[in-house]
């Protein structure tokens, strides 16, 4: 039999690292971590909408919302843990990474603290394998209609975690929360047209 050779193309060049199951590997790295210190957090993001069904489609971190008071433990348990941890510009958050990857700990979600009542409302799925508090379904929407701006409006990422996840919305909430937003508001009325939601309310 004649022996196979690699072509030149593929010498030396290794097949890409698959980012998406990096960051799950990561997550339950660092959702295990959390877990020892035994404080209240939730993960958030594109990881969290994908671990209520939504299909995957991540971006390049992944995130955990914890309250602002239990950010030093956080630290700690994630150094402790192999995680190289910094502080961020902004002050609502801290950055980590470990293995190519970067980790977000959040303490506030579009401008509002990440509350004790935020968390307690959280639901604990399987994220690969590996059980840990995310974010609620209503609030994880919420979160994102609320971080909506004119810099960042990206209707495309938000749709398909609408229709996988309406029935589990509490949509009227939603809509009386961000009827003043424009950007929000605008989502909201794209999805009664698509009838993703049922007619809204007149009044607010």
């Amino acid at each position: 039999m004649k022996e196979r050779t690699a072509s030149p193309a593929s010498v030396g060049n290794p097949l890409p690292r698959d980012h998406t199951q990096a960051i799950l590997e990561i997550t339950k790295h660092v959702a295990a971590l959390l877990k020892g210190t035994e404080k209240p957090f939730a993960l958030a993001g594109s990881v969290a909408a994908f671990a209520h069904g939504v299909p995957a489609n991540f971006q390049h971190d992944t995130d955990f919302c914890l309250r602002r008071a239990d950010a030093d433990a956080a630290i700690e348990a994630l150094e402790s843990g192999g995680i190289e941890m910094r502080r961020a510009a902004e002050d609502w958050l801290v950055k980590g990474r470990a293995g190519g990857e970067e980790i977000d700990l959040i303490f506030e979600l579009a401008r509002r603290p990440v509350s004790t009542e935020l968390l307690e409302r959280a639901e604990v799925r399987s994220v690969d394998s590996v059980w840990m508090p995310v974010l609620s379904p209503t609030d994880l929407m919420d979160s994102r209609l609320a971080a909506l701006t004119e810099h960042y409006c990206d209707f495309g990422d938000l749709l398909p975690m609408a229709r996988t996840l309406r029935e589990r919305i509490d949509w009227p909430l939603l809509d009386r929360a961000h009827r003043d937003s424009p950007l929000a508001d605008a989502f909201l009325y794209l999805l009664e047209r698509l009838d993703v939601i049922g007619p809204r309310s007149t009044t607010t």
